[in-house]
Order: structure tokens, then C-alpha cells, then sequence
């Protein structure tokens, strides 16, 4: 009898998925990964008007359409000053497919992938499906990750180290100096540094690094995607950049897998990319606003919360018992374990939810948390 792949049974359903499956009809969400504004107008348009036009009728280019993968290339140019070769970027369908990418051309069965815990849930399941060993590290007390603990981790059986920042589930941003290491420590031990910086244009203090500005080897892969910046999950459409001989590996697992990302969903980012970018910076003005009420909110409450700069979570330290008051009383966040084992007594809240809910959750939370001190 046929029985199951070793690799699908080292892989469960996600926690944060259980947590929403639990909760009541009515419940406050404050677990949802995904901002609550619409996509940009002129984002939609481009998807309708291509659309219209027929041009999303058959297959692009398995790496994309020549003109989003130019818009790709100039985003990086006008935001970051790196160059990007468009033939160095596959459009893929969101980030996680980009993840996926990158894990199953450079990982070997048994091969070790480093990355943060508590992290995205997809780092440990994607390297399982790989065939690979996670070799989870613990953050630093406010939540960032630690480029001497990365470098410590790493042996003969190490592929991959990843590097989230803007992080989820944590907020953390990672300092200049610190991305400067991740590069250096990429180069030195000549080890693949995947950089996840899906959240890139959702800050509040500092500014975005990318280890690919230091680099001075081709050890760095840069995955990013619409679906936050331009509040796009829904179309599924993310990218990876990395070197040409990369790219072409990496191609062979898209190739055969996805044939190419959603062609109406490649015309629409195509249009974000391009367009207009004041939805972007009302969107991230708004998430500071909200962050700093949850900080004030969590903080009278009587809670440690390491202040997040970047993407729209926030992770608290809570006492023992606090995740299931605050979920049985309809507001669902989600327990820091569903991240890893170093996210033990730690909950991440998300502050993609509309001012007044937020303000009618943090006081229900005072309650809750009152209830269990």
C-alpha cells in the first residue's frame, strides 16, 4: 500500500490556522497576516485593462513578463540603488512560492537550513519539504536576529541561512550593521543567505538594508512580493531575485511546478510597481498610528512588549494562561509557539485592523490580562 512521503509527515497544519478555526463568528481578529486597506486603483486597473486587451489569455515567460520584471529592476534602482539585471528575477505566485523556490534549488536531503525562532511558520515546513534540517536560533531580547548566533550555527551541513526584516511574526528590523554581517558571513563561509523582505516598505524608524547591497559574492537570494506593501495577497504574486546561474536553477523547479505566476495578477504589480505610491505611505502612516495605540494599549496592561519597527505585528510577553483568556473573549491573537519553541510566552497580536477595533480589543485584553496575573 501506497503510504505518505517522509517529508509531508514532518509537516502539520499551520497553528495560527487552528487558532482562527476556533474562534467565535464575531471574534476581533487580531491574527490575520494581511493589511485591511484595498489594492491600490491603479493596481486593479492594470489587471482589467490587460485583461480587456487579451494580453492574459495564454502563458507569459516562465520568468515573467519582460515589463514587470523591468518594473522589479527599477523599483530596486529608485528605492534601494542596487542594480538588477531583469533576467535575475522570476515573478512567482506570492512569496511563499518564492521560498519554495530557493529551498528546493539549493537544498540537499539532510542539509541544514538556519533561521529565526520564533519565525514564519513557512521557514520550518518548507525546509522539510525540501528534504532539509531546520536548525532553528533563538532572537535577541528586543526580537532581532543575532548575526553572531547566525555564524555560530552554521557547519559543514549548512545551505541556508534565512533573514526575515521586516520580521514576522516579531516587527523586528534588523540595523544596517547588522545586514552588513549577514553579507559578510554569506561570503565568508559561502553559504546562501536567503533574505526574506516581504515587508520592506512597511517601516516606521530606520530605513531597509538588503544584504544584497553588500554582498560582495553571488551567496545572497532576495525574495519579495506585492502582497503586502500593495495589500495583494489575494493575487498572488511575489518574485526572486538572485544571480543568473541562481535564477536558471531556480527556474527548473517553477518551470515545472507553476509554468509561470497569474498573468493578470503579473500586469496588475506590474501597475502597482509603477504607478503611484501614496496609497503605500497613507497605508504605513496609518500602521505606525495603530502601533503605537497597541504598544500603549499592551504596556498599561501591565505587558513587556519589545517595540516593533516594521511590518504591522507586535509580539508581547504574556503570563501563562493569557492567549486562552484573551481567546475566549472573542479577540483572536496567536500564541507564540505557533512560531517556534522560543516563542513560548510570547503572543502575536496584528494591528492590520481598523483603529476602533483595535481600541475595543486592548481593552478587553486589560481584562483578560487582570484575570490571569
Amino acid at each position: 500500500m501506497t503510504e505518505f512521503s517522509n517529508r509531508v509527515e514532518q509537516v502539520s497544519i499551520s497553528g495560527i490556522r487552528e487558532v482562527f478555526e476556533a474562534a467565535g463568528d464575531d471574534a476581533i481578529n487580531l491574527g490575520i497576516g494581511q493589511p485591511d486597506f484595498p489594492t491600490p486603483e491603479h493596481a486593479r486597473a492594470g489587471a482589467v485593462d490587460a485583461i480587456e486587451a487579451k494580453k492574459t489569455d495564454a502563458y507569459t515567460s516562465n520568468k515573467g513578463t519582460r515589463e514587470l520584471r523591468d518594473a522589479i529592476s527599477a523599483t530596486y534602482d529608485r528605492e534601494y540603488d542596487i542594480a538588477v539585471d531583469p533576467a535575475d528575477i522570476i515573478a512567482t505566485s506570492g512569496g511563499s512560492e518564492a521560498l519554495h523556490l530557493v529551498l528546493e534549488a539549493h537544498v540537499d536531503p539532510g542539509q541544514e537550513v538556519i533561521f529565526p525562532d520564533p519565525g514564519f511558520v513557512s521557514y520550518d515546513a518548507l525546509t522539510q519539504i525540501a528534504g532539509g534540517t531546520s536548525k532553528p536560533v533563538p532572537l535577541r531580547d528586543d526580537l532581532t536576529l543575532d548575526p553572531a548566533t547566525v555564524e555560530e550555527a552554521i557547519t559543514d551541513d549548512t545551505a541556508v541561512f534565512v533573514v526575515n526584516s521586516p520580521a514576522n511574526p516579531t516587527g523586528a528590523v534588523q540595523s544596517k550593521d547588522d545586514i552588513r554581517e549577514f553579507a559578510r558571513i554569506a561570503d565568508e563561509h559561502d553559504v546562501l543567505c536567503l533574505s526574506d523582505e516581504v515587508y520592506e516598505r512597511i517601516i516606521f524608524e530606520g530605513k531597509h538594508y538588503s544584504p544584497l547591497e553588500f554582498a560582495q559574492t553571488d551567496n545572497v537570494v532576495v525574495v519579495s512580493a506585492c502582497s503586502k506593501t500593495y495589500s495583494m495577497t489575494g493575487w498572488r504574486l511575489g518574485w526572486v531575485v538572485g544571480s543568473n546561474r541562481r535564477i536558471e536553477r531556480m527556474l527548473r523547479v517553477h518551470q515545472y511546478g507553476q509554468a509561470c505566476a497569474s498573468a493578470p495578477a503579473q500586469y496588475a504589480a506590474e501597475a502597482a510597481l509603477r504607478g503611484p505610491q501614496d496609497a503605500v505611505e497613507e497605508m504605513v502612516e496609518a500602521f505606525e498610528r495603530r502601533r503605537d495605540v497597541v504598544l500603549d494599549g499592551l504596556e498599561d496592561a501591565g505587558l513587556e512588549v519589545p517595540k516593533p519597527s516594521g511590518a504591522f505585528y507586535v509580539m508581547p510577553k504574556v503570563p501563562e494562561g493569557w492567549c486562552e483568556e484573551v481567546l475566549d473573549r472573542d479577540v483572536i491573537v496567536v500564541p507564540g509557539d505557533a512560531f517556534g519553541a522560543n516563542g513560548d510566552g510570547y503572543a502575536r497580536l496584528s494591528y492590520a485592523t481598523g483603529m476602533e477595533e483595535l481600541k475595543e480589543a486592548l481593552e478587553i485584553i486589560d481584562t483578560a490580562t487582570r484575570a490571569v496575573q
